[in-house]
């Protein structure tokens, strides 16, 4: 295919879900749009997630299901495309999508499917994707951008940078849109690893391992942030959708706190049990709530092997705080090799919330996870790439 003229009116850096929306949505504008990506496909991150099923919105998703330093930034982009735009979007496209937890919305088929839809998109809308390009230099001009790529001299009026955060580096995650805010004098807020699995210190480590691929439902909270969501116990330490969220609150040294019978009130439980059935033991009580190999190896952990009516109250107080404030200080995470997103990123507050733009710098933008802006997990990273590429598409 012949190389088209070097000259575009919006370069976008990073052809994954922010950058492919904004690409649309500016095309859709009249505007001659180029997404270049060093990855040798669009997209990756998409067709990886959710299990290969792309939980691709969350019906509920407001701002408070967002971390930001800055937590007010994301609420107009957010108000102003939100889930519901996204949905009519893909049943236009006629994707069959299903809802998995209260508001989770996947592809009933494959994650190709909403990949399919922002590639048909872009095509219909007239921007042109170039893969397998990376940007070795950004310089300012008098009138926008001079890119230096490996396919050759670009230049550019818009310039937007959605290449993502440092999360899962096999996917072809690099630190590149941090370095270029900071070439523009912009502050990048420290980053780490969010919504990954925790490790476990090796005493605990080996107590567990046995349990490997047992799930049950807890509510575990760091920090006074509540999540009441599946634990999985995994042979390197603790997964599951409520270690992934607390995960993103949780700092080195830190607890996390499990409450492993979230709907029961156990110690009422254990006072009415020992009254009428003075023989039967925690073992046995723990068997009717939690997978039994979990209430097996939880219950020997803990040493409670007498019947319920050799307990004193101030004990069976001790067992029902044990059960419901499990103490857990996790040795670390997995860090970005396994996380969903990137926590921290470039400053929102030297950016529009409006356009996404940065202010002093009206044809520079930054959208998607480069920002300082994380939602929890359940679709609400996705609704923020399609909102802060909205938002820029429509400015740029």
């Amino acid at each position: 295919m012949a190389v088209s003229s070097s000259h575009y009116d919006v370069i976008i850096i990073g052809a994954g879900a922010a950058g492919l929306m904004c690409a649309a949505t500016a095309g859709y504008r009249g505007r001659k749009v180029l997404v270049v990506d060093h990855a040798n496909k669009p997209g990756k991150k998409i067709l990886m997630s959710g299990g290969g099923r792309c939980n691709f919105t969350n019906l509920n998703s407001t701002p408070s299901n967002f971390l930001s330093d800055n937590p007010h930034y994301c609420i107009s982009a957010l108000k102003r495309y939100t889930p519901q735009d996204f949905l009519e979007l893909v049943e236009r496209h006629g994707v069959e999508h299903e809802e998995k937890a209260p508001g989770q919305l996947f592809c009933q088929n494959s994650a190709k499917d909403i990949l399919n839809v922002l590639l048909t998109e872009c095509e219909w809308a007239g921007a042109e994707i170039r893969m397998a390009t990376s940007v070795t230099q950004v310089q300012p001009t008098e009138t926008g951008y001079k890119l230096q790529t490996s396919s050759g001299a670009l230049s550019c009026e818009s310039l937007i940078v959605a290449c993502g955060g440092l999360s899962i580096p096999t996917m072809g995650a690099t630190g590149f849109g941090y370095e270029l805010a900071k070439q523009f004098g912009l502050s990048v807020l420290p980053t780490r690893a969010g919504l990954v699995p925790f490790t476990l210190h090796p005493e605990l480590k080996q107590q567990l391992s046995p349990l490997s691929g047992i799930s049950c439902p807890v509510e575990a909270h760091c920090h006074n942030h509540h999540f009441r969501e599946p634990l999985l116990v995994t042979h390197r330490g603790l997964s599951g959708p409520s270690m992934l969220q607390v995960s993103s609150y949780w700092q080195p040294g830190d607890e996390v706190h499990i409450n492993l019978l979230p709907a029961q009130n156990i110690q009422d439980d254990l006072f009415t049990l020992r009254k009428h059935k003075p023989q039967s033991t925690i073992a046995q009580y723990l068997n009717q709530h939690l997978p039994k190999r979990f209430a097996q190896a939880f219950n020997e952990l803990q040493g409670w092997s007498k019947p319920l009516q050799e307990y004193r109250n101030p004990e069976l107080e001790q067992v029902a705080n044990t059960l419901g404030n499990w103490t857990v200080k996790p040795a670390g995470t997995e860090g970005y090799r396994t996380a969903e997103v990137t926590l921290g990123g470039v400053d929102t507050r030297q950016l529009s919330s409006k356009t996404m733009a940065v202010l002093n710098r009206p044809n520079l933008y930054f959208i998607g996870e480069v920002v300082d802006v994380t939602g929890h997990l359940g679709g609400h990273n996705f609704q923020w790439a399609w909102a802060s590429g909205v938002a820029a598409g429509n400015s740029a």
